[in-house]
């Protein structure tokens, strides 16, 4: 009995860690996670990254002018920008988009000119929370220069992050094994 209690315990710590939510959640397309790259993480070569760059704060206004007018097109994805970029949908209260938090600031550095990392607070911009059917939050959104985006909900890991970005947004190491 002992036992079932602190296995129940775990789940419920393991589980409030990994998302937050505030409806219950739709399945959400994943991204394949699938690696062979993991000689990138975040190592040495973050040692020349200018240190000051954070991830942009969208309103859903900017949001329709630097990355998706769905007001214009609500029929079919058209990237406006010109770097691939992801987008951080969280909000102020939520423990795992806390975690998350510097974790992205540190890939805003570690993709500098690269890739744009954006954040969205649902709380407020909760028209493009919306749209995006965010019911989980952290929520990560992927975006390739072509291509649809995918999002990925709940908080990962750093590495698992780059290797996302790698394979997916910016398309290094996508071979088969």
């Amino acid at each position: 009995m002992k036992r079932n209690i602190l296995f129940i315990t775990a789940v419920i710590l393991l589980v409030s860690f990994s998302s937050c939510s505030s409806k219950k959640a739709k399945t959400n397309e994943a991204i394949p996670a699938g690696s062979n790259s993991d000689k990138h993480l975040m190592g040495k070569e973050t040692n020349n990254i200018n240190s000051d760059i954070k991830p942009a704060y969208l309103t859903t206004a900017e949001f329709k002018s630097k990355v998706w007018d769905y007001d214009a097109n609500p029929q079919s994805w058209n990237y406006k920008g010109d770097l691939p970029c992801v987008i951080d949908f969280y909000a102020d209260w939520c423990k795992p988009c806390k975690i998350v938090a510097p974790i992205m600031d540190e890939l805003a550095d570690y993709y500098n000119g690269r890739v744009i990392i954006y954040k969205v607070n649902t709380d407020k911009e909760r028209e493009l929370a919306s749209v995006f059917q965010i019911n989980s939050i952290p929520s990560i959104l992927f975006s390739p220069l072509d291509g649809k985006p995918a999002i990925q909900p709940g908080a990962l890991t750093k590495e698992d992050y780059i290797r996302i970005i790698d394979e997916f947004v910016l398309k290094i190491n996508n071979e088969k094994s």
